[in-house]
């Protein structure tokens, strides 16, 4: 994201002197441009000028040779000799470009380099080195480590350049006391990635005084219309594109002039330089650098090409199948029929050499070197999906592909090319030509046909007609119309997104301000019946009962695979024939829908065990998808009608049936109270309690049907299983999951697991109101009966039996213990209820009683059993 130096934004608008970057951030946020980073100086202690008196350079061993320096820093910081007298400190320096006579950057012990770097004396190659003589990179202003920073070649001018006195204060001449502020940039605000269009941000924050640059500069570009015919122009350019993206041309616009006699020795001056480090761009020479300030400032990516090496006419045309390119970062790409390429025409040969990849790099040929006196500036205007695609393909992200791509001004290349030259001739002693290529098929805009009320109906901002017109006005818009609060508003060459009214609403929400749209809450237009339905307060009570029980809710990817059916011991075969395909999955191994919820929570319950996590309770709720393979094909519909009921029709019958489930694991402890306490692991009786808590929540009267051993299924443990029936409907499953699941899964040994059809199960529930039962006065009267059982016969039945004899006098029973033993008989056990009785009109006698308990010992006998004494 770019950096802004408040140093280099006062060019462009007025600033108060004492604006602080915190105060600059907070400033620009107001307006979109987020705060990333404000980026403190990392360097400190005292680092100076100092002047080189001598360098004695000293071969060693390892054949290296290093320079034995003393280096004048100045009275307050040389060194005292064994007669009191101040002397230049004695440095070691191995820089290959070290030499006496030099002005150079030195840091002094005490001082601190990026990467906490500490400058201390310390003795090494015979010497004690008191000080260091820096490179840039060791003071993080850029890559170089070629060398110690000569300050003769650093771009000062020979007057400032003399000024330098050895003991200057370094740091705040090379402004490493300064820190940055980095903003984030959206896609759409592409012209905020210059100097440019931030102080036009910073202008409608503040209403600071702002002056568009590009104003002056288009005012002193040479005319390249109305010219005679046949005047002749810098070079010849022809767009060629035979390959359009979407049929919108690669490139719309190319200027090209021509700066001859330039110095190639001419340095990039300081503040330049300067300001180019403080963007993260490193400096490389004077020509390159220009384009590079250019791009910076005003938003236009330029390229610089040695003219003397072109031979016209430049071609913009498509790549061809084959074709290879080297970058200047070295690299050979091959080529894409999609990438835009720059090429000129060698032995008259059209088009056949390529010297660049428009709008992302150029390439070795053509380059700028140290011998360019002839040079062809290139501003140009290219598409941005085009840069987007070739930028990626070929992984070279650039500064100009950042831009070209997010949108740079159409009407920006001549003010571009003259600063370009301008900086030329300045600093390099060139002469710019009168006569420019531009080539211009930019499309005229459509205005936008834009209502004020919109304001107001979108946002909720009482917004003035007269303010939304200097808002539009202030951007750049130009602005029609408006006696009846209607516009016509022409865009500005420098805003591509804004191209219909909503987009015009957001800039005048924008700078208004987000903070001024009153906060309504919009009125729901529901006629009759309001609020949860049925399905969805039942879902939210079983959610709620599953928490308070303890476990905790999960959402998992529907999607399942090959591992997951091998996990549960599913036939692959036969459930994929009846599972929803997904035709572009998110991973290539799990490209079906889930049939059950089971197989997706496991996954995220081994997560947490691989984790650390020993004790893992989850549920959730959500969708099953049930393909049926006999189910009508899928129509395809028109677009752009509304589908009649019976397509939509057709179209709800080809689809699979998507019912709600809710599933649950259970692993590790169900009790664990501390070291002293119980501890208990979790059985299957903690899967059963947590269905009985939804049963009992939901009013469902759910009963459990064990089935024999070898009608279990294969993910569950065949002894430890039981159907959950709602009626005489099934409704889900519960259990402990069988001992090779675990093993495939990594789960502790009897982990339990539900799923029920919630579906079917609301389905199976009515919404008559619960009556609730008087509250009976008399006394209750309290038994315990055990009886001796076939094993056969389940807890349930004979549960079913006690009530049914019982009847309404029947207040509570509760089984209350199970035992199995030679007391009771081989095959047999013992189920023991604890029962209470009251009637509601009367006090129950002794004889009430033991006619109630007859009844109950008649009717459980016809099971086969028997009361125990």
């Amino acid at each position: 994201m770019p950096m802004v130096d408040i140093d280099w934004l006062k060019d462009h608008v007025e600033v108060p002197e004492d604006l602080t970057y915190e105060q600059l951030a907070r400033d620009l946020v107001k307006v979109g441009l987020e705060e990333e980073e404000i980026h403190a100086s990392q360097v400190t202690g005292p680092i100076v000028v100092g002047y080189v008196v001598d360098a004695t350079p000293e071969p060693q061993k390892n054949g290296k040779t290093i320079n034995w320096c003393h280096v004048d820093v100045g009275e307050e910081y040389n060194e005292v000799d064994e007669n009191g007298n101040k002397v230049p400190r004695g440095i070691v320096c191995g820089a290959p470009n070290m030499k006496a006579g030099e002005k150079v950057v030195v840091t002094l012990p005490g001082a601190v380099l990026p990467g906490d770097f500490r400058i201390e004396p310390r003795k090494t190659y015979g010497h004690i080195s008191n000080g260091m003589c820096a490179s840039e990179r060791e003071l993080g202003l850029g890559d170089s480590h070629d060398g110690i920073i000569l300050l003769r070649e650093y771009g000062f001018t020979p007057a400032e350049y003399e000024a330098l006195k050895p003991g200057d204060d370094a740091v705040h001449l090379l402004h490493l006391d300064q820190p940055l502020l980095e903003i984030n940039i959206t896609p759409d605000r592409g012209y905020a990635l210059s100097y440019r269009g931030v102080a036009r941000e910073y202008h409608h924050s503040t209403g600071a005084a702002y002056v568009d640059p590009v104003s002056a500069l288009d005012g002193k570009t040479p005319l390249v219309e109305g010219l005679e015919p046949g005047t002749p122009t810098d070079i010849e350019v022809s767009i060629e594109d035979d390959n359009p993206i979407h049929g919108v041309p690669g490139c719309d616009r190319y200027y090209a002039r021509a700066i001859r006699g330039f110095d190639p020795s001419a340095k990039t001056p300081n503040w330049m330089r300067r300001r180019l480090i403080r963007a993260g761009v490193r400096s490389i020479s004077l020509a390159v650098d220009v384009t590079n300030y250019v791009m910076l400032d005003l938003g236009q990516p330029m390229h610089a090409y040695d003219m003397d090496k072109l031979e016209g006419p430049i071609v913009v045309r498509r790549a061809r199948e084959g074709e290879h390119l080297v970058t200047l970062d070295g690299k050979d790409h091959e080529l894409s029929v999609e990438d835009l390429l720059i090429t000129d025409s060698p032995n008259g040969e059209r088009g056949s050499r390529i010297i660049g990849l428009a709008g992302v790099m150029g390439g070795l040929y053509g380059e700028v070197t140290a011998e360019t006196k002839n040079i062809l500036l290139e501003a140009a205007h290219f598409d941005q999906v085009s840069i987007a695609r070739s930028a990626r393909r070929h992984k070279t992200p650039s500064e100009a592909s950042r831009r070209f791509e997010r949108g740079v001004d159409t009407q920006l290349q001549p003010a571009a090319a003259q600063m370009a030259a301008e900086l030329l001739i300045r600093y390099g002693n060139g002469e710019a030509s009168e006569h420019p290529t531009d080539v211009n098929n930019v499309p005229r805009r459509r205005a936008i046909h834009f209502k004020s009320t919109e304001v107001a109906r979108v946002t909720g901002l009482d917004t003035d007609v007269n303010r939304i017109c200097d808002i539009l006005t202030d951007i750049g818009c130009g602005v029609a119309g408006g006696g009846n609060g209607e516009f016509s508003i022409m865009p500005p060459s420098w805003r591509p997104d804004l191209n219909e009214p909503c987009d015009l609403v957001e800039e005048i929400a924008r700078l208004v301000g987000y903070d001024e749209i009153p906060v309504t809450v919009p009125p729901a237009p529901v006629e009759g019946e309001v609020g949860l339905t049925d399905d969805q307060r039942r879902k939210r009570q079983v959610a709620d009962e599953l928490a308070e029980y303890g476990l905790v809710e999960a959402l998992t990817y529907p999607f399942v695979g090959d591992e997951d059916y091998r996990a549960f011991a599913y036939d692959a075969d036969e459930i994929k024939r009846v599972s929803v395909e997904i035709a572009n999955p998110l991973a290539g191994d799990r490209p079906f829908l889930r049939r059950d919820i089971l197989p997706t929570l496991a996954q995220t319950v081994r997560l947490n065990l691989r984790r650390g996590l020993e004790n893992v309770s989850l549920y959730e709720i959500g969708h099953v998808y049930l393909w049926d393979p006999q189910a009508p094909a899928i129509p395809a519909l028109p677009g752009g009608v509304r589908p009649t009921d019976e397509q939509l029709a057709a179209l709800d019958a080809g689809l699979p049936a998507q019912p709600m489930h809710v599933a649950g694991i259970l692993t590790g402890n169900a009790v664990e109270t501390g070291w002293l306490g119980e501890r208990r692991a979790v059985d299957w009786s903690d899967a059963v309690e947590a269905v009985r808590r939804i049963s009992d929540r939901l009013g469902a009267d759910l009963m459990l049907d064990q089935p024999a051993p070898d009608d279990v299924p294969a993910q569950w443990h065949p002894g430890r299983m039981a159907r959950v029936l709602a009626g005489q409907t099934a409704v889900g499953v519960v259990g402990e999951l069988h001992p090779h699941v675990n093993e495939a899964l990594g789960f502790p040994a009897h982990s339990a697991a539900f799923e029920l059809d919630l579906t079917a199960l609301f389905a199976a529930l009515d919404n008559a109101p619960v009556q609730a039962r008087p509250i009976s006065t008399f006394p209750p009267v309290k038994q315990d009966l055990a009886f001796t059982v076939p094993q056969s016969v389940t807890a349930a039945a004979l549960e079913s039996v006690i009530r049914e004899a019982a009847g309404e006098v029947l207040e509570s029973i509760e089984l209350f213990d199970v035992f199995t033993g030679d007391q009771v008989g081989e095959g047999m056990k013992s189920l023991a209820y604890a029962v209470t009785f009251r009637a509601v009109d009367r006090t129950l006698g002794s004889e009430d009683s033991e006619t109630i308990r007859k009844a109950i010992i008649d009717r459980a006998a016809e099971l086969g059993a028997q009361l125990r004494a």
